[in-house]
């Protein structure tokens, strides 16, 4: 399945059990050897909701949540007949998130950021709002948020030449994250838009990341650079996400199923 060009693959577990082990990952996420994807979704069951999606890095790590790939797993479900177009109850890592599928759309209640230090999380007291920090072996004025995943935000003027594959990396790594951390590079075109290009943890570069531009439309506020309604340009295509006054995030966008099939693996 692919939102915006991010890519999944997803494995329904509520029958029949697969043992996925990071190796099996890797080479089932891996373009020239396995079948290619930025990450593994696994549908399990789950005894706090409707289902529980388990989501896993083409690096093999598993992941608290991912906002693309879980409107994916909501078009399954209902694609397949197992769920209507209400509101769906799926399990994460990083609690249990509500998608509902709206015609070609699927809008998703993304919880409450978090903005503490402490809870991203990054090694810096208090929230950290447009900070300037050395990491990734430069200067940086940053802006940190989770969506029941880390991110750190930096806002760029030249979107096109910013160096995310260089850049990337040495932050998602950098000691300041204790639990690595996602990357969004973000050029603000107007109160109501801005354009975004993502390193995620443990995929690199991707065209789209759904929990980034939460956490990218976030940061903007807080930042006063937007207003709380943002369309979000990714290399991918738009996500429409509106932080609400009661401070629940939602995101809408497409999600689409590309093929399935069948692809024999070595058991351990």
């Amino acid at each position: 399945m692919q939102a915006l060009g991010n890519d999944f693959i997803l494995i329904d577990c509520m029958r029949d059990q697969v043992p996925i082990h990071s190796e099996l990952i890797r080479i089932l996420c891996d373009r020239r050897k396995g079948i290619g994807a930025d990450q593994l979704l696994v549908l399990v069951p789950s005894e706090k909701a409707d289902w529980r999606m388990k989501v896993f890095n083409a690096d093999g790590g598993e992941v608290e949540m991912c906002g693309n790939g879980i409107r994916c797993l909501a078009r399954y479900l209902v694609s397949r007949g197992f769920a209507s177009g209400d509101e769906q109850k799926i399990e994460t890592l990083a609690g249990v998130i509500r998608p509902r599928v709206e015609g070609d759309q699927v809008t998703v209640d993304m919880g409450c950021p978090m903005l503490e230090g402490k809870e991203i999380p990054v090694r810096l007291s208090g929230r950290v709002i447009d900070r300037e920090v050395t990491v990734g072996g430069g200067r940086q004025r940053i802006t940190c948020v989770s969506m029941g995943n880390p991110h750190c935000v930096i806002y760029v003027d030249d979107l096109e030449r910013c160096p995310v594959r260089d850049m990337g990396p040495r932050i998602e790594t950098d000691p300041l994250f204790p639990q690595r951390v996602n990357v969004e590079f973000v050029k603000v075109i107007s109160p109501s838009l801005i354009s975004m290009r993502v390193w995620e943890r443990g995929a690199g570069e991707t065209m789209a990341c759904g929990t980034g531009a939460c956490a990218a439309t976030v940061a903007s506020c807080l930042n006063g650079k937007t207003q709380r309604d943002v369309t979000v340009r990714l290399p991918g295509g738009e996500l429409r996400v509106r932080w609400a006054d009661d401070d629940h995030v939602f995101m809408s966008g497409s999600a689409d199923e590309v093929f399935s099939g069948e692809i024999e693996v070595e058991r351990r």
